[in-house]
């Protein structure tokens, strides 16, 4: 039956009396297990209804009187005033499906509400792709995905972001953000999505926050106390904000309390030096960060660094940041701490009498499952691309001890290893796939993290490179093809760094780019004098480990 075809179907608000029948379509559809378990509570169900932060539709079959599908916007969702509202909780009967009523419901929610928000988002299972497919079909453009955010029953789902705007949103933007390298393919995805010429300037040298040496803080929570003082530092501070969310600390300890939000507070010397403020949702076990402030630079980290601390004391799965696009020193920051880009929302913040593009910067405590993925495209492509900057992720600490074991790393600090960890990409070779052969154009260095690689010359082997060790570091510096081939002899995982980008980074970040030349330099020299044979084979470090090229 058409959309059309279903003139015996009541699309109205919720009222009162629909409450049980609300409950009684999520038990019949999903058990207990839907994700939000307050919509089993008749009490929340009632409050949804009658709150204006919310609205709540239903599908009647007007002969019978049966409410046969429902489904309602959170239109709060920003910040006060953000005019941003989350689409959700849609259902329909099982003995209704297909009938377009899904459809319906999703034209009635845009029909009503498109004169109070600017920007709707909504988060839809891939497990289930129904949701996404009529989410697209409205207007509705995949900017991003989150891996294993949800509980569904007893597992973890991964979901997509898809957004919609209204109005004026678009037209009122900040334009020209500036973003890390990392978040420029989702970036210029979501911008062509939206309608919008891709403008975002990509900012390759900022720098991460540096770490408080030089005088001890402490943490605390939030008390009434202190809460006067961190009041005026925000009221001070926050010109141009980094970090955005549902929440923010002048709308009162009890409205903070009564969300679930927290904040941990920093001190030196017993005055408050800024704050971080997160939500917890202690079914999904998630937290979300919505507010950082700070007297100076160095207290970002430390305050990072304790909300580390709880999450993986509190077993938390994961946790997200909304990031402006205009802020890439908080953005390096958190990529640095193993958050991923991983959505890109054009115009979702309002920022004084703008709006202002955010990356949600996300993160996984804990190995990335694999989990089914059924979403339609585009959506489906969104979700691989952002999955495999994941799987990168998981890499990355074995390459990170790769690169400790180097001289390519010799002399750098903690920042400068992590931005350098940043530009490598990873990758993996079975047993006698050929990594690079004689006569390639030597355009990258490669860094083995685990297996063996066999190299050959003229049918001869000449040796082998193992975890930690570097190849084409040699032509590459030379700028002349591969003069030998590398052939994985077991499987092998690397990380690869182009020559291009390289000297981009030594460009950006001479004080980076100059030391790996000429570590790379040194290494070269020992290789070659060890082929000669005209010194011993490299001593050992102190901690007993070859110190290899």
């Amino acid at each position: 039956m058409a959309v059309s075809d279903l003139g015996d179907i009541l699309f109205r608000v919720a009222e009162e009396h629909d409450a049980a029948a609300i409950v009684d379509l999520f038990r019949s559809t999903y058990g207990d297990g839907y994700v939000h378990p307050q919509i089993y509570d008749h009490h929340e169900v009632k409050r949804m209804i009658y709150d204006d932060a919310s609205l709540l539709l239903v599908a009647e079959h007007e002969p019978t009187g049966l409410v046969i599908g429902t489904a309602g916007i959170l239109l709060e969702m920003g910040a006060h005033s953000d005019l941003v509202g989350e689409f959700g909780r849609l259902v329909v009967h099982a003995d209704w499906r297909g009938r377009g009523i899904g459809q319906s419901l999703m034209e009635e929610r845009l029909a009503r509400v498109g004169q109070r928000l600017q920007v709707g988002f909504t988060e839809v299972r891939v497990e289930a792709p129904y949701s996404a497919r009529i989410s697209q079909a409205h207007g509705f453009v995949p900017v991003g995905f989150l891996p294993q955010k949800l509980i569904f029953g007893h597992s973890r789902e991964h979901t997509a972001l898809l957004v919609h705007h209204f109005g004026d949103a678009l037209k009122i933007r900040r334009n020209r953000p500036r973003i890390i390298p990392e978040a420029q393919f989702l970036a210029t995805a979501a911008l062509e999505a939206v309608g919008l010429t891709p403008d975002v300037v990509i900012d390759d040298a900022a720098a991460s926050y540096p770490p408080a040496e030089d005088r001890p803080l402490e943490l605390e929570e939030l008390s009434a106390s202190g809460y006067l003082d961190l009041l005026r530092i925000e009221r001070g501070r926050l010109r141009h904000r980094e970090v955005f969310g549902p929440q923010r600390l002048h709308y009162g300890l009890f409205r903070l309390a009564a969300s679930d939000s927290h904040y941990v507070v920093a001190r030196s010397s017993g005055r408050i030096v800024g704050a971080l403020g997160y939500s917890w949702d202690q079914v999904e076990q998630h937290v979300r960060v919505f507010e950082i402030i700070e007297t100076d630079d160095g207290v970002v980290p430390f305050l990072l660094d304790a909300l580390e601390e709880r999450c993986r004391r509190d077993d938390i799965v994961c946790a997200e940041v909304d990031v402006s696009a205009h802020a890439t020193r908080m953005q390096r920051t958190l990529l640095a701490r193993g958050y991923v880009p991983s959505a890109y929302v054009p115009a979702m913040a309002f920022d004084d009498v703008e709006r202002v593009d955010i990356i949600k910067m996300y993160r996984i405590f804990g190995p990335l499952l694999d989990l089914p993925f059924e979403a339609p495209e585009p959506t489906r492509s969104v979700g691989r691309y952002v999955l495999e900057r994941f799987k990168e992720q998981e890499l990355k600490p074995r390459l990170a001890q790769a690169l400790g074991r180097l001289h390519l790393c010799a002399d750098l600090t903690m920042e400068q290893t992590s931005r350098l960890l940043g530009a490598f990409a990873i990758t993996r070779a079975e047993a006698g796939a050929p990594i690079f052969r004689e006569g390639d154009p030597a355009d990258e260095v490669v860094i083995v993290t685990t297996g063996r690689v066999r190299i050959e010359a003229l049918g001869d082997v000449l040796g082998h490179v193992g975890p930690g060790e570097a190849l084409g570091e040699v032509a590459m510096l030379q700028g002349r093809d591969h003069i030998a081939t590398a052939i994985a002899e077991t499987k092998v995982e690397y990380g690869v760094i182009r020559v291009a980008v390289i000297a981009d980074l030594m460009r950006s970040r001479p004080d980076i780019g100059a030391t790996v030349y000429r570590n790379l330099a040194l290494g070269l020299a020992q290789k070659l004098e060890r082929a000669d044979g005209l010194i011993s084979p490299p001593p050992h470090s102190p901690d007993g480990k070859p110190d290899v090229c």
